[in-house]
């Protein structure tokens, strides 16, 4: 199946777009063709930033207006690379709010609107169905990291958040780990840039002690999976608890990077047996190499960086996957992964000639 792949993360760098073809005899395969990320304008990044405050009334105002936008950037992107011949665009949209123990989580630009506007078959808004079945509706990419990169113990992607999955007793497993980019991200603004590259900003600043063990302490990591984050959280807790401690933003970075580093070592086991573990990691946090470094400090597993485009594109390609098990009624979520009360096929599907 020749399909396109669209995710938009929480650290708003941008609309992911890739186009996969997906075959599959005995195993899964697949081919990325052309990517590419289509960056926010400040309208929107400053806008969507925003979003979580909105009244409801403004939330579906804001989810009519970047349907259309989301639907331009992937028109631009399938007339500017001449493809024809899409199976479906499968997209995940952008989370505004995620609160599953309410019950409900938000990813606007999944409007029956798209269908028509990009005169394709559309399969998306995954995470919604999950959570009306009990579930976490997050991770979702770990029935990806199984049909696609078995051939890992883990696999790690750092995006706004870092995710793990793994293979544990015949079961996937996967959580959301800790905030990265998110944190790391809006401290860096403070600096006068829109990320920390290669963690340059951490690299010159000290460990506050008092604040790594306060960030370590929290309730979340001491939950057990499956558990998620979303924005909410961090706003609320992670926030409020680092300004309390009035630092640099340069003390902010490394003490957080710090943190990230711990929080993934805590993550991987290593074997009774002594045999190597292999860990791929992907998403836009791994081109943060100081963190890179720092996360090898704790763990002896050999961390494995892939090519770039799988680094910053694994997300769009798992959407896709996602998409195209939804369109042959096939599993796409564990209920191991989210805890929800069973495995099932999620995500809706809309026609190009749909009625709205």
């Amino acid at each position: 199946m020749h399909v396109i792949g669209v995710m938009s993360g929480t650290s708003l760098d941008g609309i992911d777009v890739a186009e996969i073809t997906f075959s599959a005899t005995k195993n899964w395969h697949f081919e990325l063709g052309v990517c590419k990320t289509y960056g926010y304008s400040q309208f929107w990044e400053d806008r969507l930033r925003s979003a979580p405050s909105l009244s409801s009334k403004e939330l579906e105002e804001l989810n009519k207006a970047y349907t259309v936008y989301l639907a331009s950037v992937i028109n631009e992107f399938i007339i500017e690379n001449h493809i024809t011949e899409i199976d479906a665009v499968c997209s995940h949209g952008h989370t505004i709010l995620h609160q599953p123990h309410n019950g409900f989580t938000l990813q606007i630009g999944n409007l029956p609107e798209l269908a028509i506007l990009l005169q394709k078959k559309v399969v998306c808004d995954f995470r919604v169905a999950d959570v009306a079945h009990g579930g976490q509706g997050a991770p979702l990419v770990p029935i990806g990291d199984q049909l696609l990169f078995a051939n890992y113990n883990y696999c790690i992607n750092f995006g706004g958040f870092a995710n793990i999955s793994f293979e544990k007793t015949g079961k996937m497993i996967a959580y959301d780990i800790c905030p990265v980019n998110v944190v790391l991200n809006a401290y860096a603004l403070k600096l006068g840039k829109a990320y920390d590259a290669e963690g340059s900003f951490a690299k010159t600043g000290k460990i506050h002690e008092a604040l790594l063990k306060a960030l370590n302490e929290l309730s979340f990591y001491k939950m057990l999976p499956p558990k998620s984050l979303g924005i909410e959280w961090v706003n609320a807790v992670v926030f409020p608890l680092i300004e309390s401690y009035k630092l640099s933003p340069q003390d902010v970075l490394r003490t957080f990077t710090a943190h990230i580093a711990q929080c993934v070592g805590k993550s991987l086991e290593t074997p009774s047996n002594g045999s190597d573990i292999k860990v791929l990691i992907t998403g836009g946090g791994v081109y943060n190499t100081f963190l890179v470094n720092e996360i090898k400090k704790y763990t002896t597993a050999s961390i494995i960086l892939p090519n770039s485009k799988l680094i910053e594109y694994k997300e769009a390609l798992i959407f896709g996957l996602l998409g195209v098990l939804k369109l042959k009624g096939k599993v796409n979520v564990l209920a191991s992964v989210t805890g929800a009360k069973r495995d099932h096929s999620s995500g809706k599907i809309f026609e190009s000639k749909s009625s709205i």
